[in-house]
C-alpha cells in the first residue's frame, strides 16, 4: 500500500491531532464536579462564543438562571465604562485615577480570592450523586454548598463592587486528564486572558491568569442572564472551525 509523500502526510497529521484535541474538550460529563490535580495543555481560547443550538450545558445554565433571578428578585447592577489611557495622558491625572482604580479593583480581587478559599473547608458541602447548582440564597441558607454555590458568592461580589458585569462571568471549567470539572469565577480586565477565582482551590490558589493554570480548559461562561461557549484555538483560528461538523456531532451524542 502507498504511504505517501511526508509532504501529503502532514496536513492528515494536523488534522489528527486537532480531532484528538477537540475530541478530548468535548467528551465530559454533564454533571459537574470539583476536581483536585494538575496537568498540561495548551492555555489559548476564543471567549464569549456563541453556543452551539444543541450545546448540552445550556438547559442546565438556564434552569440554574431562572432560579438565580427569581431567588434574588433584583436586576444586576451596571458599571460606568471605564475610560481609556493614550500615551498623551499617561501623566494626567486622569491616567493617574485610572491606574489607581485598576490596583484597587484588583486587591479587591485577591482579597475575595484569599477569603473564599479560606471559608471553603468549613463551608463545602458535597451534593452527592446528583449535581445541584444552588442559588445564591440557597448556599447562605444551607451555610455552604460545593464550588458551584461557593463560587456565586465571588460572583455576585466582584460585580456589587464594580468590577465589571460585562468582566465577571462564572466559568465551568475541565481537566481532560481525569474528568474532572469544576466551577470558579473568571474577571476578564484582560478579554483574552482572564484573572481565576478557584472557590475552593481545587484548580488553583491566590488568583492566577488563565494560563498559568495547566491542566484545565475552560468550556463555558455565563451570568444570571448571559451564556458563551468557550473554543480552543490553534495558530488563532478556532478548532471548532477547521473540523467541521465533529463539534455539533459530540454535543448531540451527550
Amino acid at each position: 500500500m502507498d504511504e505517501g509523500t511526508p509532504n501529503q502526510l502532514q496536513p492528515l497529521r494536523r488534522g489528527y491531532a486537532t480531532r484528538r484535541v477537540l475530541i478530548s474538550l468535548l467528551v465530559a460529563a454533564v454533571l459537574l464536579g470539583c476536581g483536585a490535580l494538575p496537568s498540561v495543555l495548551p492555555a489559548r481560547y476564543a471567549y464569549f462564543q456563541d453556543p452551539a443550538p444543541a450545546d448540552p450545558w445550556t438547559p442546565k445554565i438556564r434552569g440554574w438562571q431562572s432560579r438565580e433571578r427569581a431567588d434574588r428578585g433584583e436586576p444586576t447592577p451596571v458599571s460606568a465604562p471605564v475610560p481609556a489611557e493614550t500615551s498623551r495622558e499617561r501623566d494626567a491625572l486622569r491616567a493617574k485615577y485610572e491606574r489607581f482604580r485598576r490596583a484597587h479593583r484588583r486587591a479587591i480581587a485577591r482579597e475575595v480570592a484569599a477569603w473564599i478559599q479560606a471559608q471553603a473547608p468549613e463551608h463545602y458541602i458535597p451534593d452527592g450523586a446528583f449535581d445541584h447548582w444552588a442559588t445564591t440564597e440557597e448556599t447562605l441558607e444551607g451555610n455552604g454548598d460545593d464550588c458551584d454555590g461557593l463560587e456565586l458568592l465571588v460572583f455576585h461580589f466582584l460585580r456589587d463592587m464594580g468590577l465589571g458585569d460585562e468582566k465577571v462571568y462564572r466559568a465551568i471549567v475541565h481537566r481532560p486528564a481525569d474528568g474532572q470539572h469544576h466551577m470558579v469565577t473568571l474577571w476578564f480586565e484582560d478579554p483574552t486572558d482572564p484573572w481565576v477565582i478557584d472557590p475552593t482551590g481545587a484548580m488553583t490558589r491566590g488568583m492566577p491568569r488563565m494560563s498559568e493554570v495547566p491542566g484545565w480548559v475552560p468550556l463555558k461562561i455565563f451570568s444570571d442572564e448571559e451564556e458563551f461557549s468557550v473554543r480552543p484555538t490553534l495558530r488563532g483560528r478556532e478548532l471548532a472551525g477547521e473540523t467541521g461538523g465533529d463539534a455539533q456531532d459530540l454535543a448531540s451524542a451527550r
